[in-house]
């Protein structure tokens, strides 16, 4: 068969593997092959509610029909009305279900009523806080509901400026929280809402103490919303520590999405593996592409040599400062570009509309690494392509 194909091998044990650079290739790669199944008996849900039915003001409801939503997902089906009675939430659920709406739309409903009420938002990475904000903008326009993304790689001058107009909404990442919060530009006993967003994302990432310093600070009388892929013994004792008597919602019924083809392209002995690469990104098909490499450097190389040889790419990495990243995604996310080369900081949180194929050109360090890389295609219903280079 030809160097690039789509091959599987007759791999036949599974390991369990440990973070760290050569934990990847402990994995086997016989879990990087699983066939997208299309069946016309596919389960269908059917929602206790539409969006009219939930106790929202009537502003916040024509916004959401202006903006197309009319079925609730799974998680905003039975996350939204919990939220509006002031249940904590310890919600899990598959990557690309609406959860970012299923607790902007009860929050925004707190602070039409309430516009005094302040919430704070965390999150593992700039990207996501900034995704967030956008989909709270696109809710509340005409509103003047306020908000403010904190993330580090941004000038801090900027953020401090708007703090300064106590927003109802901030949103940031843990360090640069903490940091204005030092300043005293961020007045915890202010916040009596708090989303903790990606949790095992910011404890992978080591944020676990900076998310202990702002909940320290947070009124013991508060409305505690957390949200998580994956709920570890170390997840189970942050959610003990941080929530009081949670309702638990999980729609998460498998690791990988059902609409995401996965496979592997062996690299034969001979071959080159950048080779490989461009003449599969010739192919008409793959027209929006993701690639994951494991370094900064690396990430930045290949998307140089990829531009050198005709290809339309950017890249993305925590070497970027944020304008660079924000402009890399908006080239990707407009279609300007046909490649965006990134570190697994874009692995989660992104939520970019018609990505055709997520290409791992280097292995993920772990398994979960590898379920959120691919996660990025086979969003909302439609079909996507993971392909994991083995040499």
């Amino acid at each position: 068969m030809p160097s690039g194909s789509y091959n599987r091998p007759p791999f036949k044990r599974k390991h369990f593997v440990s973070r760290g650079q050569n934990a990847a290739s402990r994995i086997n790669p016989s879990r990087f092959v699983n066939k997208a199944v299309i069946t016309e008996e596919v389960e269908h849900f059917v929602p206790e509610h539409s969006f009219q039915d939930f106790e929202l003001d009537t502003r916040l409801k024509k916004a959401i029909t202006l903006k197309g939503y009319q079925t609730p997902t799974p998680i905003q089906d039975r996350a939204i009305s919990h939220i509006l009675k002031g249940c904590d939430i310890v919600g899990t659920a598959n990557t690309g279900t609406g959860k970012t709406a299923a607790f902007l739309v009860p929050l925004i409903n707190k602070v039409l009523l309430n516009p005094r009420e302040r919430i704070l938002t965390v999150v593992p990475t700039r990207e996501l806080a900034l995704q967030i904000e956008d989909e709270l903008k696109g809710f509340t326009k005409g509103m003047r509901v306020f908000s403010v993304s904190c993330v580090g790689g941004a000038g801090i001058g900027r953020q401090i400026a708007e703090l300064r107009h106590q927003p109802q909404f901030v949103i940031g990442t843990p360090g640069r929280l903490k940091d204005l919060i030092n300043r005293k530009m961020i007045n915890l006993a202010g916040f009596k809402t708090i989303v903790l967003d990606e949790a095992d994302r910011m404890l992978d990432m080591g944020f676990i103490n900076d998310m202990r310093f702002v909940m320290a600070g947070m009124p013991k009388e508060r409305h505690t919303l957390f949200f998580s892929a994956t709920i570890s013994y170390e997840i189970e004792k942050l959610i003990s520590e941080f929530t009081r008597e949670p309702v638990r919602i999980s729609v998460k019924t498998r690791d990988t999405s059902k609409n995401i083809d996965q496979d592997v392209v062996r690299i034969e002995q001979g071959k080159n593996k950048i080779d490989v690469l461009q003449e599969l990104l010739k192919k008409s098909e793959f027209n929006k592409v993701l690639i994951f490499g494991r370094t900064k450097h690396g990430v930045e190389r290949l998307s140089n040599m990829l531009v050198r040889n005709g290809f339309k790419a950017e890249s993305i990495h925590g070497n970027k400062n944020q304008s660079k990243r924000q402009r890399a995604l908006a080239m990707f996310k407009n279609s300007h570009v046909q490649v965006l080369v990134a570190t697994d900081v874009a692995a989660r949180g992104l939520d970019i509309a018609d990505i055709s194929h997520v290409i791992n050109y280097d292995l993920p360090a772990t398994y979960d690494d590898y379920i959120h890389r691919i996660g990025r295609t086979g969003r909302a219903d439609k079909m996507g392509k993971a392909l994991t280079f083995i040499e």
